[in-house]
């Protein structure tokens, strides 16, 4: 074993909770460390966030010039796709990236350890918290690793190893037919059939991507709608455009069974309010896409106790003013996907900021879990903050809606992205803004005036007393706010 090592704080996972918080550790003059089994970015750079918008712009480029270019004049003959091509610039995009946080990483004097941690002891007296560090197996998602390499100490750890694909009980990933989203990242051919389950926006972004590239694509949802985190309007939105490019959806339905054939997948459904309709699809491949949970397996040694919830490490959060984000385990702190939902990078890093300035002492406003952007990477768009007009009626607040549909702006009709609408969602009698709603093109990009707006409580007013440019798809924001009031001018 090797000699040992202490430091301030050892973060364990280098995602984008992780990585930030080492580097705010590292500026606020703490001796960091970051530990991962795998390669640092995590799954968000190496699996996920990063290398799949990069396979969904391939989507975008197929779609608008090869799909739809005779409408704008423009003709293209014998066009192919060189599908390994297409698989190889989206990892080339993530080793790039993933070189980028190694650099960071040293720039700050943060030390890296490649192994898998196991975590002996929490903080106790006046002894530290302790680490064994392990050669770690070649499993990305899971595994415990095996053979002490090394053996560090730390005042505090900082759990942050995010979050694995959840696979249905009676269908194991096999990685083969039965796919996770990180299998469905690597196809080495692309399906002629595939079936998706799950509507989320982990399955949408893949349904589109396929779709888009010649696949026919069958989604399954269990709820009644497709998208179901998002305003009820915009999921009517999206089914509707999405079935008009061509994905075909099963909304209302249960998936029962997997099974193997001797040409792909049988995919047993029934509907969800009589479990004796059923049907069966057949696909080249199944990707299922109905969650994820909490990555900690091996993390603690045999006789540290921390509590679980629901899959998840607990620590007391939104319903605390100001969390530490500490655990059960003395000295030990955890964030970003593997203490629960919502499951977004950003969330990650900003709990990983907050987390770490307080251990330093500092006051922080902290992670407002009220106004969280959430993007859906399709085409269109999808992104939404704050309450739903549903939920914004439970909570008992009086709601006036401001929509506008992007069929009469004029930037979308010139640039061919007319689908879609923006939907504020505002409080009488003041016309505070409580949520908005965006389908359609740059939505992801669009949905941060509202974040300011929220953040800032802002009214529609306060919008409309803005001045937008024009011609920009940004000014749906603007029409919609007039919307608020009853008095849009172009539509």
């Amino acid at each position: 074993m090797a000699s040992e090592k202490h430091f301030d704080l050892v973060v364990i996972g280098s995602g984008p909770g992780g990585y930030v918080g080492a580097i705010r550790a590292a500026q606020l003059g703490m001796k960091t460390a970051i530990v991962d089994r795998n390669k640092l970015g995590g799954v968000c750079l190496n699996w996920g966030c990063i290398p799949s918008k990069a396979l969904l712009h391939n989507a975008e480029l197929w779609s608008e010039a090869v799909t739809n270019g005779q409408e704008w004049g423009i003709h293209f003959e014998g066009v192919t796709q060189n599908w390994s091509t297409i698989i190889d610039r989206s990892r080339g995009v993530a080793s790039k990236l993933n070189a980028g946080v190694g650099y960071l990483m040293k720039k700050n004097g943060i030390t890296h350890f490649e192994g898998h941690a196991s975590i002996t002891a929490g903080r106790t007296g006046d002894q530290p918290c302790s680490i064994d560090l392990l050669k770690a197996d070649s499993d990305y998602y899971h595994g415990t690793g095996e053979g002490v390499i090394d053996h560090i100490t730390a005042d505090r750890i900082m759990v942050a190893t995010g979050a694995a694909p959840r696979a249905l009980p009676f269908a194991p990933f096999d990685h083969d037919r039965i796919l996770s989203s990180q299998d469905a990242m690597v196809m080495p051919e692309r399906p002629e059939r595939l079936i998706i389950v799950g509507s989320g926006a982990i399955g949408m972004e893949f349904a589109y991507f396929f779709n888009a590239m010649g696949t026919d694509v069958t989604v399954i949802e269990m709820l009644d709608r497709i998208l179901p985190v998002e305003d009820a309007e915009v999921s009517k939105e999206a089914l509707k455009i999405f079935k008009k490019q061509g994905i075909a959806f099963k909304p209302g339905h249960m998936t029962t069974a997997i099974d193997r054939t001797d040409s792909g997948v049988s995919v047993t459904i029934a509907n969800a309010k009589d479990e004796t309709k059923t049907e069966v699809l057949e696909g080249d491949a199944v990707l299922v896409a109905v969650g994820v949970s909490g990555r900690f397996d091996g993390l603690f040694a045999d006789g540290v106790d921390i509590d679980i919830d629901r899959g998840h490490i607990k620590v007391p959060y939104q319903d605390v003013d100001e969390p530490t984000y500490e655990t059960s385990l003395p000295g030990v702190y955890a964030i970003g996907d593997v203490i629960g939902p919502p499951w977004l990078a950003h969330v990650a890093g900003e709990e990983a900021v907050t987390c770490v300035e307080r251990m330093a002492g500092h006051h922080t406003l902290g992670v407002d879990y009220n106004s969280i952007p959430g993007c859906t990477y399709t085409s269109p768009q999808i992104a939404s903050i704050g309450l739903t007009e549903e939920a914004a009626k439970e909570a008992g607040h009086t709601v006036k809606i401001g929509k506008y549909p992007l069929t009469a702006l004029g930037k979308a009709i010139a640039t061919g992205a007319a689908e879609g609408f923006v939907k504020i969602v505002a409080s009488e009698p003041y016309g505070e803004i409580l949520g908005a709603h965006i389908i359609g093109k740059d939505a992801s990009e669009l949905i941060h005036e509202f974040c300011l707006a929220i953040r800032l409580e802002a009214t529609a007013e306060d919008i409309i007393s803005t001045m937008h440019a024009h011609p920009t798809m940004a000014e749906s924001i603007h029409e919609a706010a007039l919307g608020v009031d009853g008095r849009v001018i172009n539509a």
